[in-house]
C-alpha cells in the first residue's frame, strides 16, 4: 500500500509526514489535516505505536476507581447525554455527605484507590430544587459542595479524589487542587457552530468552547494535573476535530499540566435527541487517536473507553493509546450506563496478548507524581503510601 501512495505527490508528502513523526516531530495543523483523511490506516497506526513506544514503551496503564455521581442535576441540555436529569424525573438526585462517604467505602473495600467525582454543570442557576438542597447543607454552589465532599472522602477513606464537574473558576479550582490528585474537564471540541439551532451544544450554555479553554489555562497557572479531551461523532467536522487537538498542545506547551488526553466517540441511546445521529466508526477511532498521538508526541498519556468499543476494544491499542482510563470493580459508567466496564482480568489478558503490560496507576499520573509542582500537601501524604517507586500504584 505504501508503494501504492508514493506513486504520486500526495502520497510521497504522506510518507514524508509519517516518517518525520518517526523522527521526534510532531504534525503541524496543515499535515494532520492531510493525514487524518487520507493516510493509509495501517501505516498511520503504525507510525502512532511507533511514537507512543518512544515515550511510553510497553507498559498500558488504568485507573481502580469508584465512581461518584454527585448530582445528575445539570443546567445544560446536551443533545448526547442521558446523565444529566431535570428535577422530577427518574434518576434526578443530589448525593448527600453519607451518600457520597458511603459509596467511597464501598470502593475503598473493593481495592479502588482513585475516588472520580462526576456531575451535573452548575444546576442551582436554574432549578430551586437544587438551591434548596445546597442551602440545607450549608453551600450555595454545587462547585463548593463537591470541594467539601472531595475533603470528606480524602480524610475519611484514603481515596484520591479525581472531580470532573464542568466550568470551574479560579477559586474552586485553587480549593479542588488541596484535596484533589487531578482535576478534568471535557474539551469535547472547539466548535462554536455546534451551539446553533438544533445542533448539540445549542442548549448547553456550559460548553462555550473558550469558557472551556479558560478553564483548562486557569489549570494550569495553578500547576493543577488536568484531564482533557474529545468526543468525536457529534457532528463535528475533521477540521474542527483537528483544532480541538491543537487548541489542547497548546494550552500544554504553555504550562505542563495536561497529564491525559481522553478520545471519546459517540454512542446513540434511545432516550437523547440524538437517537438516530450515526456513531463514528471503529476505523474513524482509531485513525482519530492515531492523529492525536501524532500530534500530542511521544509523551502524552492518550486514553480511549474500552467500554464504548465494546467486543473490539483491544484495537485501540494499534492506534497509539497508553491508558483504558478509570475502570471500577463497583459502580457502572453512569455517563454511558448502557456500557459495561470490561473485568479487569479480561483487560489484563487482552492487553498482555498484544505484547504489553498492564499496570494500575493512580488518579496523578507517575511523571506529575515525581514532580513537586502538582500536588498539595495532603494529596502528596497519601500517594507517599499509595504510589510504587515509580509512581504507579502499589
Amino acid at each position: 500500500m505504501r508503494e501504492e501512495q508514493s506513486t504520486n505527490g500526495a502520497g510521497t508528502a504522506i510518507d514524508a509526514a509519517l516518517d518525520r513523526t518517526l523522527g521526534g516531530e510532531r504534525l503541524d495543523r496543515d499535515a494532520a489535516l492531510d493525514l487524518a483523511p487520507t493516510a493509509p490506516l495501517r501505516e498511520l497506526l503504525a507510525a502512532a505505536t511507533a511514537v507512543r513506544a518512544q515515550g511510553k514503551g510497553t507498559t498500558i496503564t488504568f485507573s481502580k476507581k469508584v465512581f461518584i455521581p454527585l448530582t445528575t442535576l445539570c443546567r445544560d441540555y446536551c443533545g448526547y447525554c442521558t446523565f444529566r436529569k431535570d428535577p422530577g424525573q427518574p434518576g434526578a438526585h443530589f448525593m448527600t455527605p453519607d451518600e457520597v462517604l458511603a459509596l467511597a467505602e464501598q470502593g475503598q473495600r473493593a481495592g479502588c484507590k482513585e475516588a472520580l467525582f462526576s456531575l451535573g454543570d452548575q444546576p442551582e442557576r436554574i432549578f430551586p430544587e437544587a438551591r434548596d438542597f445546597l442551602r440545607k447543607q450549608g453551600f450555595t454552589r454545587t462547585l463548593d459542595y463537591l470541594a467539601a465532599m472531595c475533603e470528606l472522602v480524602l480524610d475519611r477513606t484514603g481515596l484520591v479524589p479525581h472531580a470532573n464537574p464542568g466550568v470551574m473558576d479560579r477559586p474552586v479550582l485553587e480549593r479542588l487542587k488541596n484535596s484533589n490528585a487531578s482535576v478534568g474537564l471535557m474539551l469535547e471540541t472547539v466548535s462554536t457552530r455546534l451551539m446553533r439551532g438544533d445542533l448539540p451544544h445549542a442548549k448547553a450554555p456550559d460548553k462555550v468552547p473558550a469558557l472551556r479553554l479558560r478553564t483548562i489555562e486557569e489549570a494550569g497557572k495553578l500547576s493543577i494535573a488536568f484531564t482533557t479531551g474529545l468526543l468525536i461523532g457529534i457532528g463535528e467536522t475533521l477540521e474542527e476535530r483537528i483544532d480541538s487537538l491543537f487548541a489542547i498542545r497548546a494550552l500544554h506547551e504553555k504550562y505542563g499540566h495536561i497529564q491525559e488526553v481522553i478520545v471519546q466517540n459517540f454512542r446513540a441511546k434511545t432516550e437523547i435527541p440524538m437517537a438516530n445521529h450515526p456513531e463514528p466508526s471503529l476505523d474513524e477511532m482509531l485513525r482519530t487517536i492515531a492523529v492525536a498521538r501524532l500530534v500530542l508526541g511521544p509523551h502524552m498519556n492518550i486514553q480511549a473507553p474500552p467500554n464504548l468499543s465494546y467486543d473490539n476494544f483491544p484495537r485501540l491499542l494499534e492506534a497509539g493509546i497508553n491508558d483504558w482510563g478509570g475502570i471500577s470493580p463497583v459502580t457502572k459508567d453512569f455517563i454511558n450506563p448502557e456500557a459495561a466496564w470490561p473485568q479487569i482480568s479480561r483487560l489484563e489478558a487482552e492487553t498482555n496478548a498484544r505484547g504489553f503490560t498492564l499496570r494500575e496507576r493512580l488518579a496523578l499520573y507517575p511523571e506529575f507524581i515525581r514532580s513537586d509542582d502538582f500536588a498539595s500537601p495532603a494529596i502528596r501524604k497519601r500517594l507517599d503510601v499509595l504510589a510504587d517507586a515509580e509512581g504507579l500504584a502499589v
